[in-house]
């Protein structure tokens, strides 16, 4: 079993987003978290915005793993984005992105944020899983394909 699929939840993997850049798109996810965790759409949104500004997320094929650390988030909380269209993502290979893990951390996590990252980069690595996220034809089929995949 994979660390991701102890927290992806099936209500916070989205498929079709629409979104003409990363500032809407981290909008869009602030509040679809703030559905699913009762976090703040506004917090989320300034933790990921903060955390592009440092350098893009995106890992290239894409692929980018936004990510930030929440104040008075108890757990880590994520979410699995494919998007309706492409979007820029300043990604190292010049290629828009169209799949997206969002992961929130609490303000004083552990080496667990880590962990995960690590493990995101590694199923997101193997052009096998990349092509069967990008063909999977709904919601379900994702979340099943993101749980049963093995490090």
């Amino acid at each position: 079993m994979n660390l991701i699929s102890k927290l992806l939840k099936p209500a916070n993997v989205l498929l079709e987003l629409e979104a003409g850049s990363k500032k809407r798109l981290f909008e869009l996810a602030g509040q679809a978290m703030q559905s699913s965790e009762g976090v703040s759409a506004t917090e989320v949104f300034e933790s990921l915005f903060s955390r592009e500004k440092l350098g893009s997320t995106a890992l290239g094929h894409g692929i980018a793993i936004p990510h930030g650390r929440i104040k008075g988030l108890k757990e880590t909380a994520c979410a699995f984005i494919r998007m309706k269209a492409p979007i820029d993502f300043d990604a190292p290979d010049s290629l828009p992105v169209d799949l997206l893990f969002i992961l929130l951390a609490p303000a004083a996590a552990s080496d667990l944020h880590l962990q995960i990252l690590a493990e995101l980069a590694q199923m997101f690595s193997e052009k096998d899983m990349r092509e069967k996220l990008r063909a999977a034809p709904d919601a379900n089929s994702l979340y099943t394909l993101i749980r049963e995949w093995t490090p």
